[in-house]
This record gives C-alpha cells, structure tokens and sequence, in this order.
C-alpha cells in the first residue's frame, strides 16, 4: 500500500494551495532543484561535452537518457522494454506515430479521431495530410460514433484516451481490436492518462502511442514527449522527421539517412538534457507507488469531490462521466461563467483552470492531493459560487493562457 503522505512530502506545494490542475502541469519535485543544479554545475559545467558519454547518473550519461526514462515511463503504461523513448514535443511525437502508421497502410487513405480530440492532435494530422497530398482523409466523430466509423477504409485511429476537457475515457483495448479486426492501426495519445491511470499498451495491443510528461509525471514546464512504438512494427516504422539521432549511426555523418535500431529510430533531434533531469526526479517519486494504487485513490478523491460539489453548489452541472470507470482523474464541471468563477477560485488558493467554452476543469493527483485538499477546495467553491465572489470584472478580464 502507497504511503501518499511521504510521496505528498516530496513536492514543493505552496503553503495555502490547494493544486488540483496537475493535468495541466504538475508541481516540482523538490529533489528536482539539487538534481539541475548538479546537471548544470556538476555536468554541464564541469564535465561539458563529455557528459555524453560519462555513463551514469554521478556521470552524466546524456546520450542514454531518452530511453532510460522511456523505460521507466513504459513501466507505468505497460509498454514493453526497450519500446519507448523521449524527446521533441507532443505534437511532433503525433506527427512521427502518424506518419509512420500511414506508411504502414499504404493501400489506404482515411484517418479517424473525435471530436473530444486535443485539437493540436488534429492540426498535426491535418498537416500531415496535406503536405502528403496523397488523397487522405481525416474523418472527426462524436466520441461515441469512434467504434462505428471504424471500416475497411480506414488506416488508423488517432484517439487520445481521456478527453482534455471532460475526462470521459474510451475503451482503448475496444477500440484496438476493432480496428485491428479491420486491418487498421490504433495510435493512442496518453497525455491525460500517463500517470493518471492504469494503462496497458501491450495487453491492449496498441500499434503506437504518445504522451507528455509535463502534466501527471510531474517533469516541469517544457519536459520532453515520448512515443511508444509496439515491438512488432519496430524494424518496419518508418521515421517521417528523420533526425541525426534516429541515424543508425548519427556519429558517422553519413550524407544517407539509414534509420536506427528498435525504437531508437525515432529519435530526431538532440534530447533535452537538462529537462530530463528534473524529469528523473519525478520518476524517483512514481518508484514510491504503483499506477493500481494511485487510480484507487484517484477515484475515491474525485467521488468524494463530485459529492461535495454537487451537495453545495447546485449550479455547477457534471460535464465529466458519472461512473468513475469511465474518467481519468479529472472532474470537470459546466458554468457559463466559469472562466472568471475560475478566476476568483484562483485568487482564494484553489488553482484548477478554464477550457472553452465553460468548463472548470480540476485535476486529482494523489500523489501530492489528499481528502483534506479535496474538502479545502468545496469549501472554498462553495464559498465563491453561492456568494458570486467572481462577478467582478478583474475576473472577467481573459489572460493569454486559461
């Protein structure tokens, strides 16, 4: 059994918050500051360039950190060894997972994702799609229409499994097999299920799959992507961003790009090192845990918050699945004000945040978040909604991020 008070212990929480937007960006782990400044100073600054090669975590070792973490982040998506790795952004790793799936089906042309979708996913694959100028197609349904649109024609399915916005999860291993049952291929972005819940890329059979490590994994502003490659389609998937990394051998500079081996081929460009430590910091606190009882207690949190919001503020309506089996670890709830209902919650200490075009979104880690947390957090709701402390026009005014 997880002692979350000791793994609560490990992050810096500012005293009075209470921080329920961790599926936004997780806070920072406090071994993270001792672990940049040795990076900089220890690394960076005493070793330079050598840290490439110098193995180890007293040694540097830059070149093996991608899939060093990739490993220790496949441990908590039951990815196999050796089948994912670390670096770019997000949105490159959609456009690497979907160019490669492409390639693998070149007898057909539709790509099927929701509506729930991140829209960067859909932008990438947008993108995609034109600069191919191959006859694709990418077909948008409703959620609940994914199962039905899934036919023949089709190449793959780019779905993210927790809706950013509601929390409503799709049934990956469900959809896998219909898919597989068709000839098509499953990519699976885990940006809001990585560290929030329990995930099964190799028992769902999952072809490829992509995520952050910025939100639940707790890596800090700007830490690196990773992409899943299942072992099967890793001599075959083809690097569209073919990178000097993802070379066979990068330190050849050979004028032909020959990509590498297993999952090392999708590499593109020189990792983020310093990120990735403060990245490691974090994994140090997920080796304190398992994901089965971290979604245990995530789910008891979120009932309990659910509970407590719907018995004190009548106006709020549940925008997130009833039944906890079919939600990541967010709740969001539906306000026609709720931007600047956010915004009065923010100044009174409960940080969750805003998505268009109104809902609250409040995001439940146990790792740092406990029941205390949760009935701070009513109580403060309760507070702002009934006595309309965010009809005030400070509230109103849209910053840049929400």
């Amino acid at each position: 059994m997880t002692d979350f008070a000791a793994t609560k212990a490990c992050f810096h929480l500012p005293e009075g918050m209470v921080y329920l937007d961790g599926n936004s960006l997780g806070p920072l782990p406090k071994a993270a500051t001792a672990r940049m400044t040795q990076a900089m100073e220890a690394e960076w600054g005493d070793m330079l360039i050598t840290g490439w090669n110098r193995g180890g975590r007293d040694g540097a070792g830059w070149m093996a950190q991608p899939t060093a973490l990739g490993d220790r982040i496949g441990g908590l998506i039951g990815a196999e060894a050796g089948s994912v790795v670390l670096g770019d952004t997000l949105s490159i790793k959609v456009y690497q997972a979907l160019a490669s799936a492409l390639e693998l089906r070149p007898d057909r042309r539709v790509v099927i994702s929701d509506s729930g979708n991140f829209p960067s996913d859909l932008y990438m694959a947008d993108g995609l799609i034109r600069s191919l100028d191959k006859g694709h197609e990418l077909r948008v349904v409703a959620p609940d229409e994914v199962e039905a649109a899934i036919t023949d024609e089709v190449a793959a399915i780019m779905i993210t499994e927790v809706d950013y916005r509601s929390g409503r999860k799709h049934d990956m291993a469900a959809l896998t097999k219909k898919a597989h049952s068709v000839g098509a291929l499953a990519i699976w972005d885990l940006a809001h299920s990585a560290g929030a819940l329990e995930v099964d890329l190799s028992g769902a059979g999952a072809d490829f799959a992509v995520g952050c490590t910025y939100k639940y994994l707790n890596g800090g502003p700007g830490a690196p992507a990773f992409i899943y490659v299942a072992p099967r389609h890793a001599k075959t998937a083809r690097p569209a961003l073919s990178g000097w990394l993802g070379h066979e051998s990068p330190f050849a500079f050979d004028l032909d790009y020959r990509p590498g081996s297993g999952i090392e081929r999708m590499r593109v460009g020189t990792p983020p090192v310093l990120a990735m430590a403060a990245l490691e910091c974090a994994m140090d606190i997920w080796d304190m845990t398992t994901m089965a009882d971290v979604r245990a207690k995530s789910i008891d949190l979120t009932e309990r918050f659910v509970k407590g919001i719907e018995s004190t503020c009548p106006m709020l309506l549940l925008a997130s699945p009833r039944d906890p089996a079919e939600r990541g670890s967010q709740i969001s709830f539906a306000f026609p004000d709720g931007y600047a209902a956010m915004q009065a919650l923010i100044a009174r200490g409960v940080i969750g945040d805003f998505r268009a075009p109104d809902i609250m979104r409040f995001g439940f880690t146990p790792l740092y978040v406990d029941e205390a947390d949760v009935d701070r957090a009513v109580e403060i709701i309760a507070d702002v909604m009934n006595n309309r402390l965010w009809d005030r026009p400070e509230y109103k005014r849209r910053a840049r991020v929400t």
